[in-house]
């Protein structure tokens, strides 16, 4: 159970802060077994607060975790292994990456093949624990694919994948969630523009789009079906999508999508 297991955050910024707050909203989860690391720890004394243990001190920190999740920047993964690899123990720790772009074979030129490895792709929704994290392997047994899905599944839902399809994921679940923020802000934009206040306007949208999305979660439904319950014929919403596509509302999305995909491909 993943309440038994020590974990540390190495490099904690922005998502492993909110893998965090995941973790500590559990009501089994004990912040002891919890190690945050970060250069300047002064920003992460909101979790000291809690119980976290925080430092500089990434070997230190390795060295007696179960669970190694690396928040760092993708230019930082190989300089982090190499640092901490001497502490390493490639049968009893289990080594997840949160970095975009990085492969476990490009893990594996710095640390032991033996290694247990994970690629993990969450976003910031795991902050009130409804992130969807995708995840892939290496040398990890049915248990241990379970103990890290349950770590995940504390923060929201997990989905295995092969590692061929991460970027995808990376884009879609991590990406995506600006995208839908962005189409929100465009929607209290327009929700001003005709008359609401900005509270008022923000309120209507965040529960439109919550009603959305958990209608398509319990009714188990393609987009389209419930759009054409909405599109009465001559009525104002069939004008509106109209005008959206005339001004390349899906085609800007899919084109979007495409070009985070590509930035990540290059690189």
């Amino acid at each position: 159970m993943i309440s038994k297991v020590k974990i540390a955050i190495i490099g904690c910024g922005n998502l492993g802060a909110s893998i965090a707050n995941g973790l500590l909203k559990r009501d089994d989860f004990d912040p002891k077994n919890l190690t945050l690391t970060k250069r300047h720890v002064e920003s992460l004394s909101d979790f000291a607060a809690l119980g976290v243990n925080i430092h500089s001190d990434n070997l230190s920190a390795a060295a007696n975790a179960d669970i190694i999740i690396l928040g760092v920047k993708p230019y930082n993964v190989s300089p982090i292994l190499n640092e901490i690899k001497l502490s390493l123990n490639p049968k009893n720790q289990i080594i997840i990456s949160l970095a975009t772009g990085i492969s476990l074979a490009e893990m594996y030129q710095v640390i032991d093949p033996t290694s247990i490895t994970f690629r993990a792709m969450p976003n910031i929704a795991a902050d009130i624990q409804e992130s969807v994290t995708c995840i892939c392997s290496q040398n990890a047994d049915a248990d241990q694919i379970k103990l890290i899905s349950e770590l995940f599944d504390g923060i929201g839902f997990t989905i295995p994948i092969d590692e061929s399809l991460m970027e995808a994921a990376t884009v879609l679940g991590a990406c995506g969630i600006a995208y839908v923020l962005r189409f929100m802000r465009a929607m209290i934009q327009g929700g001003i523009q005709i008359g609401f206040d900005s509270v008022t306007a923000s309120k209507i949208v965040n529960q439109t789009v919550k009603g959305a999305a958990e209608l398509m979660i319990q009714k188990n439904m393609h987009p389209e079906a419930a759009i054409d319950k909405v599109t009465t014929p001559k009525g104002c919403t069939i004008v509106g999508l109209n005008e959206m596509e005339h001004q390349g509302f899906s085609s800007a999305l899919v084109r979007g999508v495409i070009a985070s995909y590509e930035k990540i491909a290059k690189n």
